[in-house]
């Protein structure tokens, strides 16, 4: 079921009324979990179930209904398995051929879009992009190239690089909604173009990021294939550059390793 992402007021009546039933609750973080519970005065026994141990929480929780007993799901804020743990348990559930019940409510990427300038009649959703620079700019550049507007999730000390590989891929005049600490008391929902928006640096200092970047548009040029090993090159070995890009572009791999290679400030 879905959980209020900041604002306790946000939970729904039906949620409510579930947490105080059910005779268990597996959950993301049993201290956050009680937090919510303790203020609608739910006490229900806590299970946890995180990413490290979704496996066997999950087959723990089989056993809770294998007895008999309902079992609610929560992840830390939203709905879980939409970036959060519970897809495990969710689909044993479904093999076991135990009644799967959602229960919708608050979450991120709703809340972004219907407060998105941005069409989104259609869209997409990417999650939390790679940590990792590499694979979050071979992310960026499949971003990119969209033809529907994208939803991704940024933590804050990313942030001001993912926005910086955008620009670099070739993303700088494209449209971008950020929205910083839904529904808490800090929230702000500021829209621009990625390179004027990474100039405000208070935008970027805390809080999570639900993003909504505009689509591609028939005019808008791809970014080249040039470009990309470029922007691959100044992190990377040449060779590890020409490969990656290569595999984004389809470009040959030979050309791109020279162009890696003959990039200014290498020798």
């Amino acid at each position: 079921m879905a959980t209020p992402i900041g604002n306790l007021a946000d939970i729904t009546q039906r949620a409510v009324n579930v947490l105080k039933s059910v005779p268990v609750v597996a959950c993301e973080d049993t201290r956050r979990a009680r937090v919510l519970l303790a203020h609608i005065g739910a006490t229900p026994r806590l299970v946890a179930l995180h990413d490290h141990n979704e496996a066997a929480a999950s087959a723990q929780v089989l056993e809770f209904l294998d007895s008999g007993q309902d079992v609610a799901l929560v992840s830390d804020a939203g709905t879980p398995t939409v970036s959060d743990p519970g897809f495990e348990l969710v689909r044993l559930a479904w093999e076991a051929g135990i009644v799967v019940t959602p229960l919708p409510g608050p979450s991120a990427v709703t809340a972004a879009v219907a407060a998105s300038p941005i069409p989104v009649n259609r869209f997409r959703f990417e999650g939390f992009l790679p940590a990792r620079s590499v694979a979050r700019r071979e992310a960026l550049v499949n971003i990119l190239a969209s033809d529907v507007a994208v939803v991704f999730f940024e933590a804050p000390h990313r942030l001001r690089d993912t926005l910086s590989d955008l620009v670099d891929l070739g993303g700088a005049d494209r449209s971008l909604l950020l929205c910083r600490e839904l529904t808490k008391l800090h929230e702000t929902l500021t829209v621009g173009t990625v390179a004027g928006l990474l100039d405000p640096p208070t935008v970027l200092d805390r809080g999570e990021f639900a993003c909504v970047l505009a689509p591609a548009l028939e005019s808008d040029e791809s970014p080249s294939d040039q470009a990309i090993v470029d922007v691959l090159a100044a992190e990377l070995p040449p060779g590890q550059a020409a490969r990656l890009a290569a595999k984004i572009t389809g470009a040959s791999r030979r050309s791109l390793y020279e162009r890696a290679i003959g990039r200014p400030g290498r020798v």
